[in-house]
């Protein structure tokens, strides 16, 4: 477990309802079973497929609670612990991030920069 995994702690923070599952995974709400939420990822019962996990890293709320860990950061050492933590999860967890969150996290970055100087 990351630093930055223990600082967001998904698997008592985040709420994940079968409509943002369903979403994430394309397929029909009607289809999910039952979602529970274990300490390193999710586990959806599914009906066409028993069950699948899911990292909490491919979710909507991964990249919330990133923006709001952000959003806490208020001196330049806080910005780039906050940065160090991110990229030590990603280059760890690479494989669990969406393409679409890198975009992002490059955002997040550039705005500490901005915030920094």
């Amino acid at each position: 477990m990351t630093a930055l995994f223990r600082r967001i702690n998904p698997a008592q923070k985040f709420r994940i309802t079968k409509h943002q599952i369903a979403k994430l995974l394309r397929i029909s709400s009607s289809l999910i079973v039952k979602i529970e939420s274990w300490l390193y990822v999710t586990f959806i019962h599914r009906l066409d497929k028993g069950g699948q996990f899911i990292s909490y890293r491919q979710m909507e709320q991964w990249k919330n609670a990133i923006a709001c860990q952000r959003q806490k950061c208020s001196t330049k050492q806080q910005l780039q612990h906050l940065w160090n933590a991110i990229e030590r999860d990603r280059t760890k967890h690479n494989s669990q991030y969406p393409d679409s969150v890198v975009p992002f996290l490059k955002n997040i970055w550039a705005q500490c920069l901005l915030t920094a100087a």
